[in-house]
């Protein structure tokens, strides 16, 4: 495993000219090569582009492959653009987007059949912009990755029962959108934040920090991953296990309500 050489030849790639991506697992390239992401790539503003795959609970094979953490550790280096996809047209605008932009960024990347879902929403990827794919009158669902995916099916399901949920997605972590988000909160409804991330240093609590220096206030309901290292298995298991599935979420507002 070379992620540190991996980062410091894609950084001599990008003082030439050339505009690299580099790709690994989010473990790897934040947990061991954070270093080289910092001082190689950062700290000169290169444009350099990694990619990390399997974030969060996307793998059955245990802490040692789940980056539960890497937004927690990324969102405090300085001058980084962090990204994380919906699904394969967030993905496919995402990436040009973020090669054209001039500094370091870092892109969460789902692996195998990416689903295809927000070509339904009249959405376009915007870097550092939340877009707001649903409206609704008592729940606000602020979501990033795969679980906007889950949040749209969730807000769907839970309209039979005459819950009326709003769906913003926020693809950029870092710029954040604070006027979208400060606007939507503002709203008086049940926020629901939904990350596959752990659910400390990620979404939730961007979303509460916003709130909190701005003088707004907002009930919100942290949905994703624990403080603490999770199991291996299989994941439509684990993730019941750890609240991230559509059922799970759906009682989860059902109980809050």
């Amino acid at each position: 495993m070379a992620e540190q050489v991996m980062l410091g030849a894609a950084a001599g790639l990008a003082e030439v000219g050339l505009t690299p991506i580099a790709s690994t697992y989010s473990v790897f390239a934040t947990r061991r090569a954070y270093d080289f992401l910092c001082l190689d790539i950062a700290e000169p503003r290169l444009n350099v582009n990694v990619v990390g795959a399997l974030p969060g609970l996307t793998t059955g094979y245990g802490p040692s492959h789940q980056a539960t953490e890497d937004l927690a550790i990324l969102r405090g280096m300085p001058g980084l653009t962090i990204v994380d996809p919906a699904d394969s047209v967030d993905i496919e605008q995402a990436v040009p987007a973020l090669a054209a932009h001039p500094g370091p960024t870092y892109m969460r990347l789902l692996r195998g059949a990416v689903p295809t879902v927000l070509d339904e929403y009249d959405y376009r990827f915007e870097l550092g912009k939340a877009a707001e794919l649903r409206g609704g009158r008592d729940v606000l669902f602020i979501s990033t990755g795969l679980m906007t995916v889950r949040a749209l099916t969730a807000a769907e399901e839970l309209a039979h029962d005459q819950v009326d949920v709003a769906v913003l997605h926020v693809p950029t972590i870092k710029p954040f959108d604070r006027e979208t988000v400060l606007r939507e909160t503002a709203r008086g409804r049940l926020v629901v934040t939904l990350e596959n991330h752990s659910v400390i240093g990620g979404l939730a609590e961007s979303v509460a920090s916003c709130l909190a220096f701005a003088q707004q206030t907002a009930r919100i309901i942290p949905i994703g991953l624990p403080d603490e290292f999770l199991a291996a298995g299989a994941l439509p298991t684990l993730h019941d296990r750890y609240g991230l599935s559509v059922a799970a979420i759906k009682e989860r507002v059902r109980r809050e309500l």
